[in-house]
This record gives C-alpha cells, structure tokens and sequence, in this order.
C-alpha cells in the first residue's frame, strides 16, 4: 500500500496500463511534455515517449476522431479532456460514432476508448470550468459512464475502464484531486496542495464497473450520491447525527439498482445528490428507477439535493454548491413526512 491522493492513483493507474500494454496510450492537451493541467499523466511522457503520451492541438472533435480510429485499429487510446466544459465539441463524435461503432458494425468492430474529463466545482473556475456534464453522457446507449470518489476506488476502476472494450466516460471531480472536501470550503485544504488521502496498492488491480458501494450502513434514510457529494453526504450524515444509508455509485451506467431497491425498500426514505443541475441531471433517472422499484416501501417523497438551474456562478459558488445543510434538511423532510 502507499499513500496517494487522486491524482497520483489515476496516475499510477495508466502507468501500470501502459507498462502491461504497449496498446495503451494517453492523448489530449498538454498531457505530455507537460504532464497535464492537475498533473495527472505527469512522468509518462518521459517514460513511454512522444508515440505513447501525445500532445494534441485544442480540437476535441479532431481528438475524439484521432482516438475512435486508433481504438478500431487495435490500440486503447485514454483521452484526456483538459476540464469536462471542453468535451461539447467532441460530443458528436462520442455519441454519433464512438458510442454506436459495435452496435452498427453488428459487433464486428469496437473502440475501446477512455475518456477521462474533471469535472465538477469548488476551484473557483466559473461557468466554463466548472460543470458536471455526466447526465447527457448517461443518456447516450453505447457508453459507460464512471465517476470515483476517492483514489483508491479511482484508480482500481481506471484500469477496469481501460481494459474495457467499450468506451467509458470517466468523470474526475477536481474538488478532491488532491484529498477530501466536506462542502465547508471555509476550514477544506486547498484544492492544490500534495496532501495524501489514503492507502491505494501499488499493484494491478480492478474494481468492477457497475456496482455501487454501501459506504455507511443505517436504516433511516438512504442517501443516494456519487463524486464530490459523497464527502459532503457523508459529512451531513456525521454531523446531523441521522442513521443514514450512505451509497456511492461510483458507476451512472451501467446503474447498480439491485443495491439502491435493497437500501430504499429496507429505510422506506430516499435523497438523492448530486452537483449537476435539477432538471434532467442524472438525480431524476435514479429517483424514477426508485419509484418504479420501491413504490410500496416508500414512506415518503424522494427528495433531490442538486446544484441550481442556472450557469455555474463564480461569486456564489458556495451558494451553488450542494451543502451539508441542504442534505440535512432533505433527510429531515423525508423523516417528518408520513
């Protein structure tokens, strides 16, 4: 075991696939020479080579269709979306073409590409720099779609992605590259410091895709959350001092609705959280499938904690931010409705 925090364990993650794989390689702005904005392909460039830690030029859709022929000539490509808030360019590649290529070809070809973009606020990066995009990504059939919450779980599903022969989404929240963030940006470490968040092998290792994590037990209420939320979640449920059911997604699709029907039908209660915006995130999904599955057990509207319906604010970004607060007066509703 070593201490890492995410971006060292996303790291150690590609270079145990590239050193395993001489298919494997990483592409996008600035990840080689420099080693990536956050400094996560850091140290490949120098190790592999220009031909296996490629820079790119600022052209996601010409990156994403780079990628997609790499992947059907038999490499695995791992793209590199500098913030998430540049993917839209490359959507119509992702979704037209990367996403339907087996289905299209009746299974006769595929591209096994990784696309990994950070995602999310709490860097003070405004409107462009701070988005969580994932939602539109779950709705497109062809993609998996990915987002940890830590560096172990990070790391472990990286290389399951990789090794993956179809495409994968995976989603970085940048808040907590560099350690945990429990939604009081008043007393969190700064984002950019070096500080280690917990024990990550050094080894190979996989962590499934599509299974959900019950990351703290209860009874009362089952909360619902993935990436940066789960810190704050799990903060609100400590401090609130709410026998919560705490559930990490870490994979949107496929969805572990096996875990969520068996925590909500054993509380009756369920919140929902996520940072992206109400309408259409990806809460509304999760909170139909509930619905659907657990009607008769529930004892009380579902609620959802999410970000606001309205471009990510620089000057009230905490106001934005889904707050302990907010999933505490959720869960309470729940609690007090009949």
């Amino acid at each position: 075991m070593a201490k890492m925090n995410m971006i060292q364990a996303l790291n150690s993650a590609m270079d145990i696939a590239m050193d395993r794989d001489p298919n494997v390689l990483v592409m996008g702005e600035d990840v080689g020479y420099f080693g990536g904005v956050f400094r996560c392909t850091d140290g490949l460039y120098k190790k592999y080579g220009s031909h296996r830690a490629l820079d790119m030029p600022i052209a996601e859709g010409g990156i994403m269709g780079v990628a997609i022929g790499m992947g059907v000539n038999g490499l695995r490509p791992i793209v590199e979306i500098q913030f998430s808030d540049y993917i839209y360019p490359a959507i119509d590649q992702i979704v037209s073409e990367l996403a339907r290529l087996r289905h299209r070809s009746g299974g006769e070809y595929f591209a096994p590409v990784v696309i990994r973009a950070p995602c999310g606020g709490g860097i003070r990066g405004g409107q462009t720099h701070s988005q969580s995009p994932e939602g539109i990504f779950t709705h497109a059939c062809g993609l998996k779609t990915v987002m940890p919450s830590n560096p172990y779980e990070a790391k472990g599903l990286l290389i399951a992605a990789i090794e993956d022969d179809d495409p994968v989404i995976f989603f970085e929240p940048k808040r907590i590259y560099n350690g945990p963030f429990d939604g009081d940006h008043n007393k969190a470490a700064s984002p950019w410091s070096a500080h280690p968040l917990g024990d990550v092998p050094q080894e190979h290792y996989k962590i499934e895709i599509g299974k959900a994590n019950v990351l703290e037990p209860g009874s009362a209420v089952t909360v619902i959350t993935y990436g940066n939320m789960v810190h704050v979640a799990q903060a609100a449920i400590k401090n609130s001092g709410i026998d919560a059911e705490l559930i990490d997604l870490r994979t949107l699709i496929p969805l572990d609705i096996d875990t969520i029907k068996a925590s909500v039908q054993k509380t009756g209660r369920c919140v929902v959280v996520h940072e992206a915006t109400l309408t259409s995130g990806f809460g509304a999904e999760i909170l139909s499938q509930v619905q659907e599955e657990c009607f008769w057990h529930l004892k009380a509207p579902i609620e959802r904690v999410t970000g606001w319906d309205t471009p990510y604010p620089h000057a009230f970004e905490w106001e934005y931010f889904p707050s302990q607060e907010r999933i505490t007066q959720a869960m309470l509703r729940t609690l007090e409705s009949n």
